[in-house]
């Protein structure tokens, strides 16, 4: 058994790198997404392929099944599929051949394989979060596979995932050497999928930190309304007339003015360049992880052909904490990515859970509640009603995760969030007894100076206390305040618990309602008997955040943002006065 701790130049021993373009070199390879350890999808075809000398025969074995090609075009690519298979943990070997040129990979299993999406917060590592411990020392798994896809923004969609950017060399079995290293998210998820299944599963993390959800999506799909047909003919403009060299030696002057600035001595300036080796992605057309399409094309659409059960998405920060904050957009990219994935892969049923962007700052409290940034809020209403848009709960459904709250760009909880997207799993796509229960918001009507919810399903507190939070009121004006409370005091149990009576002294006539909306917001409601199943953020008004058309435009939102500060500090100081007579 391999384990993280293994160079890559090990790994690549056994078979050769493969480039980008898969240029016919006369050496047999296969992409880089197959290797010993590997999870093949069950119930779907298995697709193999590579790339050898054009025109020459490819004789493949997986088990007992056999299959040929030929290595066909410039490139030599080859292809053979295998009829579907029943999810086995007896292990496998896959032989290819190709004239006197041979390839062997072993421990090769068939399951359920799901893929970790997203940025920063779902590539984090176990080895970093709370309860790391007692996570790690149980993950001696040998039918849990993992595999690890580094940064790799690309332009175009290449034929392969280079190996130079698989950093864990290949598929690796669970250990606890192997799960520390690996995202937090993806590993508690797996691991708690496979342990109830009890049939092997294979999680691929292909994450980028700091991606926007613009880099997510299949650039194909922006194709499909002007605002994103333009923006993409906007970055095409910017690539047309990008000078890589001229770049770096831009980024070289800036930096070597800082190193004398700073008086360093001559042999600690930088380096003249030769070519762009200085220039990161993020100032490169196309390739920069703000871009659209970049990272789908470096790290997902690069396997597309090997077949997967589901995508887990963790995403937001960058969407919600910028001026480029759209949530409107947001809300279409959120339904396209699945509907890109799933057309990609050719097949719909492709399952897909959201995670909700993670609160991150601060936890809101009646100090500060007027003032929490709002564009988390809007984006976590966006990724909610993106997934309902689809039309598809069986297949595709939005997690709540608000509620685990802890400070930081990194919020170091992450194991809830892989185990609330464990029972999301086991209950709606498996059909589990795993509980998942929703509630839904049946009617909203206003009685003098309450609104008044009325839910499909009892809703409480989650801490037994008596005090319900995260309401806030607004009149015809706007504003919104903090508001109180309470369940019905009509009716037997049962059904008082199913309605929610909300109010202000500072908002009289009440015409809107929120809740749970701010960055890291306070909201403790959740469904009697699931205390895993938190109300999700909502809102009865549509005062939404003003969004231009014109998509290069990244200073759109500033100047809401600086009139909803002021507005909140103005408004939480009228709140604290009138609370004081």
């Amino acid at each position: 058994m391999r384990f993280l701790g293994l160079l890559l130049a090990t790994v690549c021993l056994a078979i050769p790198c493969v480039a980008e373009d898969a240029p016919a070199s006369g050496t047999l390879k296969l992409h880089a997404i197959f290797d010993s350890d590997m999870v093949l999808q069950r119930g779907k075809p298995i697709t193999i392929w590579g790339w050898a000398t054009p025109g020459q025969k490819v004789s493949v074995q997986l088990g007992t099944d056999k299959a040929e090609a030929e290595a066909a075009g410039e490139k030599g690519r080859w292809e053979v599929t295998f009829p579907e298979r029943e999810a086995s943990a007896d292990p496998q070997t896959l032989t290819v051949t190709a004239g006197t040129e041979k390839i062997e990979m072993g421990n090769i299993v068939v399951g359920d394989v799901w893929v970790m999406y997203g940025q920063s917060n779902m590539a984090f590592p176990l080895g970093k979060v709370n309860r790391r411990d007692t996570e790690s020392i149980q993950a001696n798994l040998p039918n849990l596979r993992l595999f690890s896809i580094a940064t790799n923004e690309q332009a175009d969609l290449p034929d392969d995932i280079d190996r130079k950017t698989i950093d864990t060399g290949g598929w690796v079995t669970s250990t606890p050497e192997t799960a520390l290293a690996f995202s937090a998210i993806g590993y508690v998820f797996g691991a708690q999928i496979q342990r109830s299944l009890g049939i092997p599963i294979g999680v691929i993390k292909n994450s980028r930190g700091g991606a926007s959800m613009e880099a997510l999506v299949p650039i194909q799909k922006f194709q499909e309304i002007p605002s994103g047909k333009a923006l993409v003919e906007h970055i095409n403009a910017q690539r047309a007339t990008f000078d890589l060299r001229a770049e770096a030696l831009r980024v070289w002057e800036i930096e070597l003015k800082r190193a004398k600035d700073k008086k360093l001595p001559e042999d600690k300036w930088p380096k003249k360049p030769e070519h762009g080796e200085n220039v990161r992605s993020w100032n490169i057309p196309g390739k920069s992880p703000g871009h659209p399409g970049s990272v789908y094309n470096g790290m997902f659409g690069v396997f597309k052909g090997y077949n997967i059960k589901g995508v887990l998405l963790h995403h937001g920060h960058n969407n919600a904490m910028t001026n480029n904050c759209r949530p409107k957009f947001y809300r279409w990219m959120t339904k396209a990515l699945i509907e890109g994935v799933r057309e990609d892969f050719k097949d719909p049923t492709i399952a897909y859970g959201v995670i909700g962007f993670c609160a991150g700052a601060r936890p809101q409290s009646e100090e500060d509640f007027e003032t929490q940034h709002p564009g988390p809020a809007f984006i976590r209403e966006a990724q909610r009603l993106g997934v309902a848009d689809l039309n598809d709960p069986n297949n595709a459904g939005y997690i709540p995760a608000y509620d685990v709250q802890i400070a930081g760009l990194h919020p170091e909880k992450k194991v809830e969030h892989g185990q609330r997207a464990a029972r999301w799993a086991l209950n709606k796509i498996y059909d589990r007894k795993a509980q998942w229960q929703e509630a839904k918001l049946l009617s909203v009507t206003t009685e003098g100076d309450e609104m008044i919810l009325t839910f499909d399903v009892r809703v409480h507190r989650d801490d037994s206390g008596t005090i319900i939070e995260g309401f806030a009121l607004a009149g015809e004006d706007g504003k919104f305040y903090k508001a109180y409370a309470r369940n019905s005091t009509k009716g037997d149990f049962w059904t008082a618990a199913k309605t929610i009576h909300v109010w202000s002294p500072l908002v009289p006539e009440p015409v809107a309602l929120r809740y749970a909306w701010g960055h890291s917001p306070m909201g403790n409601l959740k469904v009697v008997g699931h205390q895993d199943m938190p109300l999700p953020e909502f809102r009865t008004d549509s005062w939404d955040l003003t969004e231009s058309e014109d998509l290069t435009d990244k200073g759109l939102s500033k100047e809401f943002f600086k009139q909803w500060n002021d507005d909140g500090k103005a408004r939480l100081e009228y709140r604290r006065t009138e609370e004081a007579k």
